[in-house]
């Protein structure tokens, strides 16, 4: 195997491994979901301890999904710096590469099905078509405002969907968790290990 590949191989499994790690660790989608609960008073989410159980899971996807959006939006798309010269972003070939590795990675760590990691991929790659035609430019959202982003309207759905509203807003802060937690995770992984090397 080419140096390069190798490199991108690790790079791509390292940052798929942190993200994961890091979901858990962090706890983001149960304290979202508790949290949710006692603001809004909504307990009956919680009595079932089965079909609560299975919630927290489609969240965790949800969560897993918006987390590799942006990963993969920073690793592949954003400049990144070079030694003693200017940043650049990475080559699409570059980028396919890493992005193909990411995915492989994640579906062995997941342990999921092919269907399973088909089914994800495709979750990807709409997130990523939504979330490329922004209606209006990226900027810091506030506290109060509700992000126009896949996940928030998705999970707020799959939440609690007779308070649509409410959910969104808590979902979209639950999305500005999970988007300083990417860049955390790309940072921890250092450009150096991010670039891929030509061969």
């Amino acid at each position: 195997m080419a140096q390069g590949k190798r490199t991108a191989k690790d790079a791509a499994a390292g940052l798929a491994r942190q993200l994961s790690e890091a979901l858990l660790r962090e706890r983001i989608v149960p304290r979202f979901v508790d949290s949710y609960v006692v603001e809004n008073g909504r307990h009956a989410l919680q009595v079932h301890a089965a079909l609560y159980r299975d919630l927290l899971v489609r969240l965790q996807r949800e969560a897993l999904l918006a987390c590799s959006v942006q990963a993969l939006r920073i690793v592949c798309h954003e400049p990144r710096p070079q030694r003693r010269v200017k940043r650049r972003r990475m080559a699409q070939r570059e980028a396919t590469l890493f992005r193909k590795e990411f995915l492989a990675a994640l579906a062995r760590q997941q342990n999921w099905t092919a269907g399973d990691a088909l089914d994800f991929q495709r979750d990807l790659h709409m997130y990523e078509d939504l979330l490329a035609h922004p209606a209006a430019p990226r900027r810091i959202r506030k506290p109060f405002e509700v992000a126009n982003h896949p996940f928030v309207d998705r999970c707020a759905f799959l939440l609690d969907s007779s308070f649509l509203e409410k959910a969104r807003l808590a979902a979209s802060r639950a999305l500005t968790e999970l988007e300083k937690l990417a860049m955390q995770a790309c940072e921890t992984g250092g450009s150096d290990r991010m670039s891929v090397p030509k061969n």
